[in-house]
């Protein structure tokens, strides 16, 4: 993707978060230490500086190959399988997979298969709970469109804020081409992740509700043959 940042092992998509943590936190902890008697409590920003910078951790992960599979686009658990009778973007039946994140997952969000960006599109709402039933279809989010050709959308990834997290990031333009397990953006703290695949095409979700995820190297759905 040509908007994407370099690797590093904290998310340079979210640097505008984590810069000033560690700037202002780094200082907090350096007028403590030298303050008579207050070293000790130089543990105090240390810990939430720590905390802080812990949320935006991002590594390198191995991404599973092969055909027929889609991996996880995000860290967090299974919370959601559900069969839609229509979805818009396919004109048709689908299959719908959430996951919940977690303050302490990792909020870089990846591409479950190869395809080119259809479009994208941002939309305003609330900021209701990640874990809240109306929460995918009221609050504020980002869904990007997947497809092999211009009428073949493939896939459908939607990033949703949760109630902290409140702001949504991810530099994704149609036309971009992506790889299976590429990043494309992140959601900073505690949100949720959906996935939609058309019905038709024999999508098998590979782990029970409730299974704790790693975004790009665990393998979410399988295709029947």
């Amino acid at each position: 993707m040509k908007n994407a940042p370099p690797q590093f092992f904290l998310s340079l998509y979210g640097w505008t978060f984590w810069v000033p943590i560690a700037l202002v936190g780094t200082l907090s902890i350096v007028v403590l230490a030298i303050l008579p008697g207050l070293a000790w409590w130089a543990l105090v920003p240390g810990v939430l500086t720590f905390a802080g910078l812990a949320f935006f951790r991002d590594f390198n992960r191995t991404i599973p190959a092969g055909p027929g599979i889609m991996v996880a686009p995000a860290d967090g658990k299974l919370s959601e399988i559900t069969h839609l009778d229509h979805y818009a973007p396919f004109n048709g039946p689908a299959l719908k997979v959430g996951i919940f994140l977690s303050v302490l997952d990792v909020h870089v969000n990846r591409s479950p298969c190869a395809g080119t960006v259809l479009w994208t599109r941002y939309e305003e709402g609330l900021f209701l709970d990640a874990r809240h039933p109306d929460c995918s279809a009221k609050n504020q989010s980002h869904t990007i469109c997947l497809g092999t050709s211009p009428d073949k959308p493939v896939a459908v990834v939607k990033q949703i804020v949760g109630a902290i997290a409140r702001r949504i990031i991810a530099p994704v333009e149609k036309g971009d081409t992506l790889v299976r397990g590429e990043r494309f953006g992140m959601i900073a703290f505690g949100s949720r992740t959906e996935l939609y695949v058309p019905a038709g095409e024999n999508w098998r979700v590979a782990h029970p509700l409730g299974t704790h995820l790693k975004g790009g190297s665990d393998i979410l759905l399988q295709k029947l043959s």
